[in-house]
C-alpha cells in the first residue's frame, strides 16, 4: 500500500459549498396574502434514473469464461444475478429453488465398486488414477484413521456423490429464450474444452453431468470425493441458443460473448465505449420485475483507473454515485473514514478473507535430511512452542492494526476473518507483553547476561541450540511499502525483548520463487511476513513444500500436527454439508493453531467501496465474488442506514 492524499484544495472547496448553501443571504420582502380554492402542495421529486458506478481498471472481457477479474464481475453482477449469492452467511439460491442437501435427499452418497485404473480422489484429495500403493478413504472414512494403502487384488468400495440442482421455472434470457437446464450443460462443455482458459480442479473431480429434464441437473463426483460446498458443481447457465454457433475459442474474442452477453439478471448492457463507460438498461423481462426491481433504469460505468484519490474526488463532486473496492481505496483508508465522520460519503468496509500473517520457520529444508547444527544448519530457534509464544508477545499487532487499518479491525486471533461464520468467537488474541514474552525467553533458555534490552539474549541451556549462540533472528518480507512499515514497528517491538531482527526485503519473484531456492517455498527462512487467502489445509503436512512434491504447498513453515491433519481433511469432506458438524470442527482447528502457534496473524485485508450518503442498499461482502452482488437492490433515499 501506498498512503495518498487527495488533493486539500478540493475538501476545502467542498466544505465551503456545504456551508454557503446552509447559510445563505436573504432580503425581508412584505406581500398581501392570496387566497384560492385550490390546496398548495409540494411535488414529490422524480427518483433518480440512472446510477454511475465507479471502478478502478476497465474489464478486458465480459465473457465469464475469457476473465474471472473482480472489475468483469463488478460488470457481470448486473447481467446475471446468481446462480447462487456465496456470502459469508452462505450459498443463497438465486434461480434455483434451493441449495442440495444430504438431509432433503437431493444430494446422495452412494457406496460403488472401485477397480484398476479408474479416476478417484485419494486420501490428500488429490485425483489420481486408483493402482496399487495408492492411500484412499474406503466408503464410510473421511479422514486419516481409517485410511487404506490399496493392495491392487482387494475389493474396494468407496464413496460417490451425486447433487441434483432444480432451475426456477420462468426464468429467460433477455432476448425472451427460456433459461433451461441445457444451457448449463452447455457451459459445463464449454468450459470442459481445451480452447477455453479456465482451471480443471473442478472439472477432474466430475463423473457426469446430465441434464434430467427442462429444469433439473444431476452433477455425479468422482469416487471417493465430497464436495465441500455443492454450489461450486453447477455450472452457471450460458446461452446455447445464441453461441452455438461460435465455437470454444471464437467465444474468447467474439462480440456476442465478450462485449454484450446475454443475461438473465437485472440488466442488459447497451453500449462499450472503450476507455470511457460501459452503459446497462433495464431489463424488462428480469424475474424479478414484480418486485420494483432494478430500482434504476440505467446503469453506467466508468473506469478512473486505480488511483484511489481521483476516485474519491469523482464521488464527492457528483460524477461517482459508487465507487468499487477495485479501486484500491485501502491506500486512502485515513482519509476515508474522517470524510465518513464529517458526512461527506458513506463508506463500506469488510476484512478479509486475504491475510498478512508471519510465519515462523519451524523447519527450514535444511531439516528435511537431519537437524545437524554443527553442519551448518540454522539453529533451532523455533521448534519449541514457548519460543514462539515469546516471539508473539513480543510484537505489537496492536501498533500494526493502528498504522494500517486505522482502528477499524482488532489483532486477528486465527485464519478466519471476524465476519466468518465459522470463527472460534472464545479465542482471545495474545496482547503484547514484552515482560511476559522476556520471562518466557529466559524459561526456555535465553537469557539476557549483560541486562540491557537492546544487545541480543544469549542462549544457555536451550535444547538443540549451542551455547552462547545470540538470538539474532532473518526477518524477511517484500519491498511493498506497508510491509516496510510493519517490519519496523515490529523490529522495534522485538528488540524490547531483547530479539536481534535484521530486516531482509526481496523483490516478489524472489520471495516467492520456487524451492529449493526460493525464501518462502523452499522454507529458507527464519521470520516470513507474507500475505494470502488461508485454509485449514494451508497448515497441514501435505501442503509443506519439499522436493518430493517438487516443492508444491503453501505451508512453508513446516508445521506438521497428524491430529489436525485428520480434523482438517473431516471439516473438507463434511464441508457445509453438515454445517453443525463443520463449525465444530473449525473450532477445533483454531484452538489447535492457538496452542501451537505455527504463525503470527497480522491484520485481514481491508475491502472498501464508498458512495454518496443517501445510497441504500449496498452491502459489502468481501466472501462474494464483487462487491456488486446485490445491485438489483440498489436506490437512493433520504435517511437509510444500510
Amino acid at each position: 500500500m501506498h498512503w495518498r492524499k487527495i488533493s486539500p484544495i478540493l475538501i476545502i472547496g467542498i466544505l465551503l459549498l456545504t456551508a454557503c448553501n446552509g447559510a445563505s443571504a436573504t432580503t425581508a420582502v412584505t406581500a398581501t396574502p392570496q387566497f384560492t380554492s385550490t390546496p398548495s402542495y409540494t411535488p414529490t421529486p422524480e427518483p433518480q434514473k440512472t446510477l454511475t458506478l465507479c471502478l478502478g481498471s476497465e474489464p478486458t472481457s465480459l465473457y465469464p469464461y475469457g476473465s474471472s477479474s473482480r472489475t468483469t464481475w463488478s460488470v457481470l453482477e448486473a447481467v446475471y444475478d446468481g446462480p447462487f449469492d456465496v456470502l459469508d452467511t452462505g450459498v443463497q439460491p438465486v434461480i434455483l429453488e434451493k441449495t442440495p442437501s444430504l438431509a432433503d435427499g437431493d444430494a446422495v452418497l452412494e457406496t460403488v465398486d472401485v477397480t484398476e485404473g479408474m479416476q478417484i480422489v485419494d486420501a490428500t484429495g488429490e485425483v489420481a488414477v486408483l493402482k496399487k500403493g495408492i492411500q484412499v478413504f474406503p466408503a464410510g472414512c473421511s479422514d486419516a484413521s481409517c485410511a487404506v494403502t490399496w493392495d491392487g487384488t482387494s475389493a474396494l468400495q468407496m464413496s460417490q456423490m451425486s447433487v441434483t440442482f432444480k432451475l426456477l421455472s420462468g426464468i429467460s434470457w433477455s432476448d425472451g429464450e427460456p433459461v433451461t437446464a441445457q444451457d448449463s450443460i452447455y457451459s459445463y462443455n464449454l468450459s470442459n474444452d481445451p480452447d477455453t482458459p479456465v482451471t480443471r480442479g473442478n472439472l477432474l473431480r466430475t463423473a457426469s453431468y446430465e441434464a434430467l429434464d427442462d429444469l433439473t441437473i444431476r452433477w455425479k463426483g468422482v469416487p471417493g470425493f465430497v464436495p465441500s460446498r455443492y454450489s461450486t458443481y453447477f455450472w452457471m447457465p450460458l446461452p446455447e441458443h445464441a453461441w452455438s454457433s461460435f465455437k470454444a475459442a471464437d467465444l474468447l474474442e467474439a462480440d456476442v460473448s465478450s462485449k454484450s452477453p446475454l443475461g438473465w439478471g437485472p440488466y442488459v448492457i447497451s453500449e462499450w465505449v472503450k476507455n470511457d463507460h460501459i452503459t446497462l438498461t433495464k431489463n424488462p423481462l428480469y424475474f424479478r420485475a414484480s418486485e420494483g426491481l432494478p430500482k434504476f433504469d440505467t446503469l453506467v460505468y466508468r473506469f478512473l483507473g486505480q488511483p484511489a484519490d481521483n476516485n474519491i474526488e469523482a464521488l464527492l463532486s457528483g460524477e461517482c454515485d459508487l465507487v468499487d473496492d477495485t479501486t484500491l481505496l485501502d491506500q486512502q483508508l485515513e482519509l476515508i473514514l474522517e470524510l465518513q465522520q464529517a458526512g461527506k460519503l458513506k463508506a463500506y468496509t469488510s476484512l478479509g478473507p486475504e491475510l498478512d500473517l508471519i510465519s515462523f520457520g519451524i523447519k527450514p529444508s535444511s531439516y528435511d535430511d537431519g537437524y545437524y547444527p554443527t553442519q551448518g544448519d540454522r539453529p533451532d530457534f523455533f521448534g519449541d512452542v514457548r519460543m514462539r509464544n515469546a516471539f508473539i508477545q513480543c510484537m505489537d499487532r496492536d501498533a500494526i492494526e493502528q498504522a494500517v487499518l486505522f482502528g477499524l479491525g482488532n489483532v486477528p486471533t486465527g485464519f478466519l476473518p471476524p465476519d466468518s461464520s465459522l470463527l472460534a468467537t472464545d479465542l482471545q488474541a495474545t496482547a503484547f507483553d514484552p515482560t511476559a514474552g522476556a520471562l518466557l525467553l529466559d524459561e526456555v533458555g535465553w537469557k539476557d547476561l549483560d541486562g540491557d534490552p537492546a544487545t541480543p539474549r544469549t542462549a544457555v541451556g536451550v535444547a538443540g541450540v549451542a551455547d552462547g549462540t545470540l538470538l539474532s533472528i532473518k526477518y524477511a518480507t517484500s519491498t511493498a511499502p506497508v510491509r516496510e512499515t510493519m517490519a519496523k514497528i515490529l523490529a522495534d517491538s522485538m528488540n524490547q525483548c531483547g530479539i536481534q531482527v535484521e530486516v531482509q526485503y526481496y523483490e516478489p519473484a524472489d520471495l516467492y520463487a520456487a524451492g529449493p531456492s526460493g525464501v518462502a517455498f523452499g522454507r529458507n527462512f527464519d521470520l516470513l511476513e507474507w500475505g494470502y487467502v488461508p485454509s485449514c489445509s494451508t497448515f497441514a503436512t501435505w501442503q509443506i513444500p519439499t522436493a518430493a512434491n517438487n516443492w508444491i504447498g503453501v505451508n512453508v513453515a513446516g508445521y506438521s500436527n497428524t491430529t489436525y491433519d485428520q480434523k482438517c481433511q473431516a471439516a473438507s469432506q463434511v464441508g457445509s454439508a453438515d454445517l453443525a458438524t463443520q463449525q465444530s470442527l473449525f473450532i477445533e482447528l483454531q484452538h489447535m493453531l492457538a496452542q501451537d502457534a505455527p504463525f503470527v496473524p497480522l491484520f485481514f485485508h481491508p475491502h472498501i467501496a464508498v458512495g454518496r450518503t443517501d445510497l441504500c442498499g449496498f452491502k459489502m461482502d468481501s466472501s462474494a465474488r464483487s462487491s456488486l452482488w446485490g445491485i438489483e437492490n440498489y436506490t437512493i433515499a433520504q435517511g437509510c442506514t444500510e
